[in-house]
């Protein structure tokens, strides 16, 4: 699967505090149907077992709609389930292992925070994209690091790979950041803290149409 960033869109992160287990799939696939153009799965909290089980449903799901399953931190279930790549944090396995892991064809993205040169180094290893955030007050990372807007117009300078914006991004705020530069926005309470999460999806899809426009 070649991973499509022409037209950028909304990159949606599970959080297992957010949702049910039951309902994991259902939410996911009501992302999908607003638009949400990645889905990444991040659970900290279930064990092994059930965690390998709702990965390998949302890879099922996510072949089904021809879109990417990305695999929060972990290279090992990543492989597994047969996800289309890992996101690594900063005390995460390292791009060139999780690559050895995972196969040339896998999507590897990188957290970079505040510091554009760990995105420059992140490429230089191999990275697919890089992310950075938080960029405003964060209900899940509250005590992340801020990073200022004009980094994402720097990295689209000198980076050739998308860059992903993360951290308290909503349907307000978000388009000052794909003024910005991000070719995607991430967002985890946005989407799945909503009641209606198709709906919640489909409001931050929009603001790359009408970039378009």
């Amino acid at each position: 699967m070649i991973w499509q960033f022409s037209s950028g869109g909304l990159y949606a992160i599970t959080d297992s505090h957010l949702i049910p287990p039951g309902e994991l799939v259902d939410r996911v696939a009501a992302a999908i149907r607003g638009g949400a153009a990645v889905i990444q799965y991040r659970n900290k909290s279930s064990n092994h077992e059930d965690r390998q089980q709702q990965a390998a449903a949302l890879a099922l799901l996510c072949h089904e709609h021809d879109i990417p399953l990305i695999i929060n931190d972990d290279v090992a279930l990543a492989a597994a389930v047969g996800a289309s790549g890992v996101h690594l944090g900063q005390s995460d396995s390292s791009v060139r292992s999780a690559r050895d892991a995972l196969g040339a064809s896998a999507i590897i993205g990188v957290s970079c925070y505040n510091a554009l040169e760990r995105a420059v180094e992140a490429v230089s290893e191999g990275a697919d994209y890089v992310a950075f955030g938080r960029f405003f007050p964060s209900q899940s990372k509250p005590d992340a690091v801020t990073a200022d807007p004009e980094l994402l117009g720097q990295a689209r300078q000198c980076l050739r790979v998308p860059v992903v914006a993360i951290g308290g991004i909503t349907p307000e705020n978000g388009q000052t950041l794909v003024t910005a530069g991000a070719h995607m926005l991430a967002a985890i309470h946005g989407v799945f803290g909503q009641a209606d999460t198709e709906a919640a999806a489909r409001r931050y899809a929009e603001l790359f149409t009408q970039c378009q426009e």
